[in-house]
Protein backbone atom coordinates (compact mmCIF):
# COMPACT_ATOMS: atom_id res chain seq x y z
CA UNK A 1 0.00 0.00 0.00
CA UNK A 2 2.51 2.50 0.98
CA UNK A 3 4.42 1.77 -2.44
CA UNK A 4 0.89 2.29 -4.62
CA UNK A 5 0.82 5.22 -2.99
CA UNK A 6 4.55 6.43 -3.42
CA UNK A 7 3.70 6.29 -6.87
CA UNK A 8 0.19 7.58 -7.26
CA UNK A 9 1.82 10.76 -5.63
CA UNK A 10 4.63 10.62 -8.02
CA UNK A 11 2.36 9.66 -11.05
CA UNK A 12 -0.14 12.71 -10.16
CA UNK A 13 3.07 15.37 -9.56
CA UNK A 14 4.54 14.38 -13.00
CA UNK A 15 7.70 12.79 -11.12
CA UNK A 16 9.57 10.71 -13.88
CA UNK A 17 10.32 7.25 -11.83
CA UNK A 18 12.60 5.74 -14.39
CA UNK A 19 15.71 6.27 -16.94
CA UNK A 20 16.10 5.45 -20.29
CA UNK A 21 19.44 5.47 -21.17
CA UNK A 22 20.35 8.26 -18.55
CA UNK A 23 17.36 10.34 -19.38
CA UNK A 24 14.26 10.68 -17.68
CA UNK A 25 11.73 8.31 -18.97
CA UNK A 26 8.03 9.57 -19.49
CA UNK A 27 6.07 10.19 -15.61
CA UNK A 28 3.45 8.13 -17.37
CA UNK A 29 5.45 5.36 -16.37
CA UNK A 30 4.91 5.80 -12.50
CA UNK A 31 1.36 4.43 -13.13
CA UNK A 32 3.30 1.09 -13.35
CA UNK A 33 4.69 1.89 -9.98
CA UNK A 34 1.05 2.33 -8.65
CA UNK A 35 -0.08 -0.78 -10.08
CA UNK A 36 2.68 -2.90 -8.89
CA UNK A 37 1.49 -2.26 -5.55
CA UNK A 38 -1.66 -2.25 -5.74
CA UNK A 39 -0.92 -6.09 -7.10
CA UNK A 40 0.91 -6.55 -4.09
CA UNK A 41 -1.39 -5.53 -1.33
CA UNK A 42 -4.25 -7.57 -3.69
CA UNK A 43 -2.23 -10.67 -3.37
CA UNK A 44 -1.22 -9.93 0.59
CA UNK A 45 -4.64 -9.05 1.64
CA UNK A 46 -5.84 -12.71 -0.07
CA UNK A 47 -2.68 -14.63 2.04
CA UNK A 48 -4.11 -12.35 5.13
CA UNK A 49 -7.57 -13.77 4.55
CA UNK A 50 -7.19 -17.33 2.90
CA UNK A 51 -3.43 -18.45 3.49
CA UNK A 52 -0.84 -18.77 1.05
CA UNK A 53 -2.37 -21.17 -1.27
CA UNK A 54 -1.52 -21.24 -4.92
CA UNK A 55 -3.57 -18.63 -6.25
CA UNK A 56 -2.11 -15.73 -4.39
CA UNK A 57 0.99 -17.58 -4.24
CA UNK A 58 1.51 -16.66 -7.79
CA UNK A 59 -0.22 -13.29 -7.43
CA UNK A 60 3.02 -12.83 -4.85
CA UNK A 61 5.56 -14.19 -7.08
CA UNK A 62 4.46 -12.29 -10.18
CA UNK A 63 4.52 -8.67 -7.44
CA UNK A 64 7.88 -10.06 -6.67
CA UNK A 65 9.29 -10.46 -9.94
CA UNK A 66 8.13 -7.17 -11.08
CA UNK A 67 9.52 -4.98 -7.76
CA UNK A 68 12.68 -6.73 -8.71
CA UNK A 69 12.50 -5.52 -11.84
CA UNK A 70 11.47 -1.95 -10.23
CA UNK A 71 14.82 -2.33 -7.81
CA UNK A 72 17.11 -2.48 -10.92
CA UNK A 73 19.62 0.57 -10.40
CA UNK A 74 19.99 0.07 -6.28
CA UNK A 75 23.01 -1.26 -6.28
CA UNK A 76 24.92 1.95 -8.45
CA UNK A 77 22.83 4.39 -5.68
CA UNK A 78 24.27 2.46 -3.02
CA UNK A 79 27.85 2.59 -4.57
CA UNK A 80 27.83 6.39 -5.72
CA UNK A 81 26.63 7.34 -2.11
CA UNK A 82 29.32 5.34 -0.41
CA UNK A 83 31.81 7.37 -2.53
CA UNK A 84 29.98 10.54 -1.54
CA UNK A 85 28.68 11.34 -4.72
CA UNK A 86 24.59 12.30 -4.42
CA UNK A 87 22.28 10.12 -6.79
CA UNK A 88 20.89 11.35 -10.25
CA UNK A 89 17.10 11.35 -8.68
CA UNK A 90 16.07 10.99 -5.00
CA UNK A 91 12.55 10.15 -6.75
CA UNK A 92 13.67 6.91 -8.90
CA UNK A 93 16.67 6.26 -5.93
CA UNK A 94 13.56 5.86 -3.16
CA UNK A 95 11.81 3.86 -5.47
CA UNK A 96 14.78 1.53 -5.79
CA UNK A 97 14.42 1.25 -2.35
CA UNK A 98 10.77 0.70 -1.55
CA UNK A 99 10.95 -1.87 -4.51
CA UNK A 100 13.90 -4.03 -3.22
CA UNK A 101 12.11 -4.04 0.06
CA UNK A 102 8.76 -5.34 -1.42
CA UNK A 103 10.51 -7.98 -3.17
CA UNK A 104 11.86 -9.22 -0.15
CA UNK A 105 8.63 -9.40 1.64
CA UNK A 106 6.73 -10.08 -0.79
CA UNK A 107 9.31 -13.53 -1.63
CA UNK A 108 9.19 -14.21 2.22
CA UNK A 109 5.50 -14.26 1.98
CA UNK A 110 5.47 -16.65 -0.88
CA UNK A 111 7.67 -19.01 0.72
CA UNK A 112 5.27 -19.43 3.94
CA UNK A 113 3.36 -22.56 4.08
CA UNK A 114 -0.51 -22.55 5.22
CA UNK A 115 -2.80 -20.48 5.99
CA UNK A 116 -3.80 -18.59 9.39
CA UNK A 117 -3.68 -20.92 12.41
CA UNK A 118 -1.69 -23.79 10.41
CA UNK A 119 0.88 -25.54 12.57
CA UNK A 120 3.96 -25.09 11.63
CA UNK A 121 7.18 -26.76 12.67
CA UNK A 122 10.20 -23.89 12.69
CA UNK A 123 13.60 -24.61 13.45
CA UNK A 124 14.36 -23.47 17.00
CA UNK A 125 16.58 -20.33 15.92
CA UNK A 126 18.79 -21.27 19.72
CA UNK A 127 20.50 -23.93 17.74
CA UNK A 128 22.02 -22.84 14.62
CA UNK A 129 23.05 -24.84 11.96
CA UNK A 130 26.77 -25.86 12.21
CA UNK A 131 28.87 -24.05 9.72
CA UNK A 132 29.83 -25.65 6.68
CA UNK A 133 31.18 -25.37 3.03
CA UNK A 134 29.26 -24.97 -0.27
CA UNK A 135 29.07 -27.67 -2.64
CA UNK A 136 32.16 -28.08 -4.90
CA UNK A 137 29.76 -26.88 -7.57
CA UNK A 138 28.78 -23.67 -5.76
CA UNK A 139 32.32 -23.20 -4.92
CA UNK A 140 34.01 -23.73 -8.87
CA UNK A 141 30.87 -20.96 -9.61
CA UNK A 142 32.82 -19.09 -6.84
CA UNK A 143 36.00 -19.60 -8.32
CA UNK A 144 34.68 -18.46 -12.05
CA UNK A 145 33.44 -15.43 -10.34
CA UNK A 146 36.68 -14.80 -9.19
CA UNK A 147 39.12 -15.24 -12.13
CA UNK A 148 36.63 -13.24 -14.54
CA UNK A 149 37.37 -10.25 -12.51
CA UNK A 150 40.75 -10.45 -13.18
CA UNK A 151 40.89 -8.95 -16.50
CA UNK A 152 38.86 -6.53 -15.20
CA UNK A 153 40.37 -5.48 -12.51
CA UNK A 154 43.74 -5.64 -14.97
CA UNK A 155 42.14 -2.93 -17.48
CA UNK A 156 41.34 -0.87 -14.27
CA UNK A 157 44.56 -0.95 -12.61
CA UNK A 158 46.31 0.30 -16.43
CA UNK A 159 44.62 3.00 -16.45
CA UNK A 160 45.19 4.39 -12.75
CA UNK A 161 48.63 3.60 -12.92
CA UNK A 162 49.06 6.02 -16.68
CA UNK A 163 48.87 3.56 -19.08
CA UNK A 164 47.23 3.05 -22.35
CA UNK A 165 44.37 0.84 -23.12
CA UNK A 166 41.56 0.36 -25.31
CA UNK A 167 42.93 3.55 -26.57
CA UNK A 168 42.36 6.07 -23.89
CA UNK A 169 45.09 6.90 -21.33
CA UNK A 170 45.11 7.09 -17.90
CA UNK A 171 44.87 10.63 -18.32
CA UNK A 172 42.14 10.99 -20.36
CA UNK A 173 39.94 8.50 -18.32
CA UNK A 174 40.39 10.67 -15.23
CA UNK A 175 39.27 13.64 -16.93
CA UNK A 176 36.41 11.10 -18.48
CA UNK A 177 35.35 11.10 -14.42
CA UNK A 178 35.82 14.21 -13.59
CA UNK A 179 33.36 15.76 -16.69
CA UNK A 180 30.73 12.98 -15.62
CA UNK A 181 30.87 14.15 -12.10
CA UNK A 182 33.10 11.89 -10.09
CA UNK A 183 32.96 12.89 -6.35
CA UNK A 184 35.71 14.09 -4.15
CA UNK A 185 36.55 10.80 -3.03
CA UNK A 186 36.82 9.30 -5.80
CA UNK A 187 39.21 11.30 -7.84
CA UNK A 188 41.59 10.93 -4.27
CA UNK A 189 41.61 7.57 -4.50
CA UNK A 190 42.26 7.68 -8.43
CA UNK A 191 45.10 10.28 -7.46
CA UNK A 192 46.58 7.62 -4.98
CA UNK A 193 46.84 4.72 -7.63
CA UNK A 194 43.81 2.97 -6.59
CA UNK A 195 40.60 2.43 -8.84
CA UNK A 196 37.25 2.35 -6.78
CA UNK A 197 35.99 -0.20 -8.98
CA UNK A 198 38.59 -1.89 -8.33
CA UNK A 199 37.95 -1.68 -4.45
CA UNK A 200 34.44 -2.64 -4.94
CA UNK A 201 35.62 -5.65 -6.95
CA UNK A 202 37.54 -6.72 -4.23
CA UNK A 203 34.60 -6.69 -1.72
CA UNK A 204 32.07 -8.94 -3.92
CA UNK A 205 35.04 -11.71 -4.52
CA UNK A 206 35.25 -11.43 -0.63
CA UNK A 207 31.67 -11.55 -0.36
CA UNK A 208 31.24 -14.17 -2.37
CA UNK A 209 34.01 -16.39 -0.62
CA UNK A 210 32.14 -15.78 2.70
CA UNK A 211 29.42 -16.87 1.22
CA UNK A 212 30.33 -20.19 0.34
CA UNK A 213 33.40 -20.88 3.26
CA UNK A 214 32.28 -21.68 7.23
CA UNK A 215 33.84 -18.71 8.08
CA UNK A 216 31.31 -16.76 6.47
CA UNK A 217 28.68 -18.29 9.31
CA UNK A 218 31.02 -17.96 12.05
CA UNK A 219 33.59 -15.02 12.62
CA UNK A 220 37.11 -16.69 11.77
CA UNK A 221 39.99 -16.17 13.97
CA UNK A 222 41.07 -13.25 12.43
CA UNK A 223 38.56 -11.43 13.46
CA UNK A 224 39.50 -9.67 16.56
CA UNK A 225 36.79 -9.35 18.86
CA UNK A 226 34.13 -11.46 17.20
CA UNK A 227 36.27 -14.55 16.63
CA UNK A 228 33.80 -17.13 17.36
CA UNK A 229 30.26 -15.38 17.29
CA UNK A 230 27.90 -16.13 14.93
CA UNK A 231 27.38 -14.01 11.48
CA UNK A 232 23.89 -12.48 11.56
CA UNK A 233 22.35 -14.14 8.29
CA UNK A 234 20.94 -11.24 6.85
CA UNK A 235 24.65 -9.12 7.01
CA UNK A 236 25.56 -11.34 3.76
CA UNK A 237 22.66 -12.12 2.43
CA UNK A 238 21.72 -8.24 1.76
CA UNK A 239 24.27 -7.17 -0.22
CA UNK A 240 24.49 -10.35 -1.76
CA UNK A 241 20.79 -10.20 -2.62
CA UNK A 242 21.16 -6.62 -4.16
CA UNK A 243 24.33 -7.37 -6.16
CA UNK A 244 23.17 -11.17 -7.77
CA UNK A 245 19.51 -9.17 -8.74
CA UNK A 246 21.73 -6.25 -10.22
CA UNK A 247 24.46 -7.81 -12.01
CA UNK A 248 24.09 -10.63 -13.51
CA UNK A 249 20.86 -9.02 -15.17
CA UNK A 250 22.95 -6.10 -16.74
CA UNK A 251 26.09 -8.34 -17.02
CA UNK A 252 23.89 -10.90 -19.38
CA UNK A 253 21.88 -8.50 -21.14
CA UNK A 254 24.79 -6.43 -21.80
CA UNK A 255 26.94 -9.64 -22.80
CA UNK A 256 24.04 -9.88 -25.51
CA UNK A 257 23.99 -6.93 -26.49
CA UNK A 258 27.64 -6.94 -27.19
CA UNK A 259 27.64 -10.50 -28.98
CA UNK A 260 24.58 -8.56 -31.55
CA UNK A 261 27.13 -5.45 -31.99
CA UNK A 262 30.20 -7.60 -32.48
CA UNK A 263 28.31 -9.54 -35.58
CA UNK A 264 27.28 -6.30 -36.76
CA UNK A 265 23.38 -6.53 -36.06
CA UNK A 266 23.17 -3.59 -33.90
CA UNK A 267 25.93 -0.63 -33.95
CA UNK A 268 28.02 -0.14 -31.48
CA UNK A 269 28.52 3.73 -30.05
CA UNK A 270 32.04 4.51 -29.20
CA UNK A 271 31.48 6.66 -26.34
CA UNK A 272 34.72 7.86 -24.46
CA UNK A 273 36.79 5.82 -26.52
CA UNK A 274 38.42 6.50 -30.30
CA UNK A 275 36.69 3.45 -32.02
CA UNK A 276 33.97 1.24 -31.91
CA UNK A 277 36.61 -1.48 -31.92
CA UNK A 278 38.13 0.18 -28.45
CA UNK A 279 34.21 0.41 -27.01
CA UNK A 280 33.47 -3.43 -27.93
CA UNK A 281 37.02 -4.71 -26.47
CA UNK A 282 36.20 -2.70 -23.24
CA UNK A 283 32.73 -3.31 -23.41
CA UNK A 284 33.52 -7.34 -23.39
CA UNK A 285 35.84 -7.36 -20.28
CA UNK A 286 33.32 -5.58 -18.00
CA UNK A 287 30.05 -7.37 -19.02
CA UNK A 288 31.62 -10.80 -19.08
CA UNK A 289 33.10 -9.73 -15.44
CA UNK A 290 29.46 -8.73 -14.69
CA UNK A 291 27.70 -11.59 -16.35
CA UNK A 292 29.93 -14.80 -14.93
CA UNK A 293 30.42 -12.84 -11.25
CA UNK A 294 26.41 -11.97 -10.93
CA UNK A 295 25.86 -15.56 -12.01
CA UNK A 296 27.98 -17.43 -9.27
CA UNK A 297 26.52 -15.09 -6.44
CA UNK A 298 23.32 -16.22 -7.57
CA UNK A 299 24.87 -19.81 -6.73
CA UNK A 300 26.23 -18.73 -3.80
CA UNK A 301 23.49 -16.87 -2.07
CA UNK A 302 21.13 -19.80 -2.63
CA UNK A 303 23.76 -22.27 -1.05
CA UNK A 304 24.42 -19.79 1.69
CA UNK A 305 20.73 -19.54 2.05
CA UNK A 306 19.52 -22.89 2.17
CA UNK A 307 23.17 -23.97 4.27
CA UNK A 308 22.06 -21.40 7.12
CA UNK A 309 18.42 -22.59 7.68
CA UNK A 310 19.96 -25.59 8.26
CA UNK A 311 18.09 -27.98 5.71
CA UNK A 312 20.23 -27.48 2.20
CA UNK A 313 23.15 -27.59 0.17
Amino acid sequence: MAYAGFGLVCALGGTPLFHLGGTPASPALSWAVVAVGVLAAAASGAVTRYGVRPGPRVLLWVACVLAGCAAFGLLMDVITLMFGQGVDSVPAAANHALAATGCLLLATTARTVGGPGAATVAPDPSVPPAPSAATRSVQLAACAGTVAFLPYVAMKLVWVSGGTFAGVTGEQMLAISEHNGASGIWLTLESWGLDGTVLLAALGVFLLWGLVRPWGQVYPRWTPWLRGRRVPRGLPLLPALVGAATLAPYGVLGAGYLALATAGVVTMRQGDFPSPGDALLAGWIGMVAFAVYGCALIAATRSYWLRTRGGGR
